[in-house]
């Protein structure tokens, strides 16, 4: 879904932002654009943002393999 119109920006690319370090408001919309143009949309990407941070991928293990 769009989450910032003025600029294009979808929840995908928040949370892909996510994925690649971005861990602030200000730093997602010096990396996207979100927000820059009427702000409207900034509660919204910092919620998105937030609960990017907080979803951690648990690895699966890998069974059967010794460390080295």
């Amino acid at each position: 879904m769009y989450v910032c119109i003025c600029n294009g920006i979808t929840d995908h690319q928040i949370r892909e932002a996510a994925s690649n370090g971005c861990t602030s408001v200000a730093e997602l919309t010096m990396r996207t654009g979100c927000g820059a143009t009427c702000g409207s949309c900034l509660d919204m990407a910092g919620d998105l943002l937030a609960k990017a941070l907080a979803t951690h991928d648990l690895p699966l293990p890998v069974l059967g393999l010794q460390a080295a």
